[in-house]
């Protein structure tokens, strides 16, 4: 690993997949190159990825994270870590109806098991991974007040929740003057499914970025990141179909849109997707297992869109 003195790249590092699909090797020199090209921000969660490990249970993405930051002992100070608490499996087999959770002692366990997975002292932004209704949302807080006041985490997150949860959440953070959430991560690409369907991958059911969500977002100085931005390669591999889900004649108007300005520009259609994303205040997530995946869309983050482009596709004719 090199240091290029590259400008900070707005896109993040899914590492959802290291140590399990993706292996150690490649993982690494995923990392690397990255960080070379001014890659900040690392994705990962304790459950990654259980439903393809050999023991059913998550933690085998944060353990590759953990040993390639002691190989690279002057990483630490260039990235940022973000990982999440709340849906690993409470034993083989048992997720969805028995995982983790958000109770304040499964979130400090959970933690404490990520921390020495990671062989760090904290973490950056920490997820809340799915909504968890049978604990109060007001306790869930409290725990991640105590976390932020102590410095283990430095910002909090919520994936796959609804707005209003998140609203209820801020608003007990700052009644007890606490750090709230500042995050959203959800399922978000420039297609969009049929009313009333998820993508592929998607279990919750809240997990897709709304409108409403985006709106409450933007309202509240909140980020929003972008999981599956690219349909696992479906935008320029033939061999990967779209998912059935987006099965729409509004698909068709907005991939005829995509197909002529990514033509015009010279470019894959997933970089304008990117591009897009971006330009709309999106941060994706890239997920992929070669260099070159990786190369062409950090190239994307260079693309800058004119405003009749994004007008374009934000609604197309």
């Amino acid at each position: 690993m090199t240091n290029r003195n590259t400008l900070a790249s707005p896109l993040v590092l899914g590492a959802m997949s290291f140590g399990t699909l993706v292996d150690e090797e490649t993982s690494f020199a995923l990392l690397d190159r990255f960080v070379d090209r001014g890659g900040i921000w690392i994705d990962t969660a304790d459950c990654y990825s259980f439903w393809t490990s050999a023991t059913g249970q998550g933690g085998a993405s944060e353990e590759v994270l953990g040993r390639w930051l002691a190989a690279r002992p002057d990483a630490r100070a260039q990235i940022r870590i973000s990982t999440k608490v709340g849906a690993e499996p409470l034993w083989p087999g048992s997720w969805p109806e028995h995982r983790a959770g958000l109770a304040p002692r499964a979130i400090r366990a959970a933690l404490e098991g990520s921390l020495e997975r990671l062989g760090v002292d904290r973490v950056d932004l920490l997820w809340l991974h799915q909504e968890d209704r049978t604990v109060a949302i007001e306790d869930t807080v409290d725990a991640l007040a105590a976390l932020t006041a102590n410095g283990t985490v430095s910002r909090v997150g919520a994936s796959n929740h609804p707005a209003w949860r998140i609203e209820r959440a801020r608003a007990h953070a700052r009644s007890i003057g606490s750090v709230p959430i500042d995050a959203f991560q959800l399922n978000s690409t420039y297609l969009r499914t049929r009313p009333g369907t998820r993508p592929p991958g998607v279990a919750h059911p809240f997990g897709v970025l709304s409108d409403e969500q985006r709106d409450f977002a933007l309202a509240n100085g909140i980020e929003i990141w972008a999981y599956t931005p690219l349909l696992s390669g479906a935008y320029d591999n033939p061999a990967k179909p779209v998912p059935e889900v987006y099965d729409h004649p509004g698909t068709a108007r907005r991939l005829a849109v995509l197909n002529e300005i990514a033509a015009a520009r010279g470019v894959g259609r997933g970089q304008i997707v990117l591009a897009w994303q971006l330009a709309r205040g999106i941060r994706p997530i890239l997920g992929g297992s070669k260099l070159a995946q990786l190369d062409v869309a950090m190239d994307a983050s260079s693309i800058t869109l004119s405003d009749e482009e994004i007008a374009l596709l934000d609604e197309p004719v």
